[in-house]
């Protein structure tokens, strides 16, 4: 494979990966709501069986109820329980990231379903350096992030994959080294 199309499939990685801690950020009770619990019956629910405090939540959904499937009933309960248990300024934020989800297009929700996905498959020490980097990142100020995704952008692949390549020696040295 050429070190052109190594760098490239490097980079998609990257920021597949990127798009994932995003989307752990942005609708992390919707990729939570889609994981099944241990507890999570394998039939379906009852509106009866619900309490009140469910049924309220789940008000809109009443008359289909029994229509849905039994999955995603328990994805909605799940769903119904979490919000119970969240502070208002937890549920600000989870409405928030509802309406910046609502207002992509289908074809940006897909793309980031997948980057989702792919995340979710990186080994665990890898997915904690892609989130301590989305975390550095999303730290900088907004001119140091333009300059930098400038700086990115107008690098030849050479210049990209030694970048990388630095980056990578500087995190396998041990912290007394630095």
């Amino acid at each position: 494979m050429s070190d052109s199309r190594a760098f490239r499939l490097t980079r998609r990685a990257a920021v597949a990966a990127l798009v994932g801690v995003a989307m752990h950020t942005v609708v992390p009770g919707r990729a939570r709501a889609e994981t099944p619990s241990s507890s999570a019956v394998a039939g379906p629910v009852a509106w009866s069986a619900l309490s009140a405090d469910e049924q309220k939540l789940l008000a809109r959904h009443a008359e289909r109820w029994d229509s849905l499937a039994p999955e995603q009933q328990q994805r909605l309960i799940r769903g119904a329980r979490r919000w119970a248990h969240m502070t208002p300024e937890q549920r600000d934020r989870a409405q928030a990231r509802y309406a910046r989800w609502k207002e992509l297009t289908p074809a940006q929700r897909e793309h980031a379903r997948r980057a989702w996905r792919r995340y979710q498959q990186l080994p665990p020490d890898q997915q904690a350096r892609v989130r301590d980097n989305y975390h550095r990142f999303r730290e900088m100020t907004p001119e140091k992030r333009r300059k930098l995704r400038e700086r990115w952008k107008n690098a030849t692949p050479e210049e990209r994959q030694k970048w990388l390549d630095r980056r990578r020696e500087r995190r396998k040295r041990p912290e007394s080294a630095e």
